[in-house]
């Protein structure tokens, strides 16, 4: 469907930046409600990062790595529900450590597989109090870890790879980039715990089109060119905020990844879904596609995943200084009452796609709300 431009056109009620779950969402909210949308994305595609595709030898893969969905919300998951059919996946991890593929989260498999033990829960939990170091504040990425299990399992585990990942020692990044990643006594080996866990049985696109059927989008298009010649009443914008404002105060600092697909005439490459590298080799991950979406394929793709300092965005890298930056990014964003921020990369928060539907769920609540109180201005 094409776009109406010109003076003469009626305008449209909302003119939405990017077509990722924070944009398709407000986009299917608001067109029910009976506004008139328009969606504009950069790339060639709608789905965002989480967009997926069938490659060369017909394996369905995640070109920006894999996606795992999993939330604790009914409504989020009765929200998507609409739009897709399921198919039930726990995600499950093993690190490459000592020469052996053990359970990550480290559990009670971990340590006994590591240290030749035989190990209870209950001794478990006597063998990390007994190498835990005390911190009298904790305030870094190493600090939660040193002070719940210890130094030991720290280097195995955590401190390459998270040097790999962010490009930074552990001890000089917040606490909360290894705090997402919990220890477990048990020998429960699911990477999440979350209530509900399914991927979309169609693939992720599948979905994106479903939410996105009869609004209109623009594909390969950035948003600037755009502005003068469609009219609109309102913008929702889920894009970089620092780029919105031409970076006026500095970029915000950012982690990017470069990956590298593959795929081998086997029917199974490694045991898990993804296989973790802390300490060897340049990639941090290796995933594998049909684990993750249950195709039956006599091949199977793979993909490598290597983090950089330059590429598009994914990861806001938390650092005091950064959320410094960003609050008056945000003070910024406040004056801007015709325009609305939301999603990951617009308010510079790393969000799990449940929390950005929920988001999205919220903004548009909140913007019909103030529609019945009165015209978008």
């Amino acid at each position: 469907m094409s776009p109406e431009a010109g003076p003469a056109a009626e305008p449209y009620d909302y003119l939405i930046v990017g077509a990722g779950f924070a944009g398709s969402v407000l986009a299917e909210q608001l067109r029910s409600a009976g506004c008139r949308v328009l969606v504009v994305e950069r790339r060639a595609h709608v789905g965002g990062n989480a967009y997926d595709t069938y490659d060369d030898a017909g394996v369905l893969i995640h070109p920006y790595g894999p996606h795992i969905f999993h939330t604790n919300s009914a409504d989020v998951f009765a929200y998507l529900s609409r739009f897709t059919e399921w198919r039930p996946y726990e995600h499950r991890v093993r690190a490459s450590v000592d020469g052996q593929l053990v359970p990550m989260p480290i559990n009670l498999d971990t340590v006994n597989a590591l240290y030749g033990l035989n190990l209870t829960s209950f001794e478990l939990e006597e063998f990390f109090a007994s190498r835990a170091e005390p911190v009298e504040q904790v305030r870094t990425s190493e600090d939660v870890v040193v002070s719940k299990i210890g130094r030991d399992l720290y280097r195995k585990f955590f401190q390459g790879y998270t040097h790999k990942q962010w490009g930074l020692d552990p001890s000089e990044l917040d606490a909360s980039v290894t705090a997402r990643v919990p220890t477990r006594t048990t020998r429960d080996d699911r990477y999440f715990t979350d209530t509900y866990q399914a991927m979309p049985r169609h693939g992720y696109t599948r979905l994106f089109q479903n939410l996105l059927r009869g609004i209109p989008v623009l594909l390969n298009t950035d948003y600037r060119e755009v502005l003068p010649v469609i009219a609109h009443r309102h913008l929702i914008y889920t894009g970089p905020v620092d780029a919105f404002f031409d970076h006026c105060y500095g970029p915000l600092p950012y982690r990017s990844l470069r990956f590298q697909h593959e795929t081998h005439p086997v029917a199974q490459f490694q045991p898990t879904g993804t296989v973790n590298y802390p300490n060897d080799y340049a990639y941090t991950r290796v995933s594998e596609f049909k684990h993750i979406t249950g195709q039956e394929h006599a091949q199977t793709s793979v993909v490598y995943e290597f983090p950089q300092a330059q590429g598009d965005p994914y990861y806001p890298v938390p650092r005091p200084e950064n959320a410094e930056l960003y609050r008056r990014y945000e003070a910024l964003a406040r004056t801007r009452t015709d325009v609305t921020f939301v999603g990951r990369l617009a308010t510079y928060r790393y969000y799990n796609m449940d929390q950005v539907v929920a988001q999205a769920l919220t903004t548009a609540r909140r913007l019909l709300s103030r529609e019945e109180a009165a015209p978008v201005t």
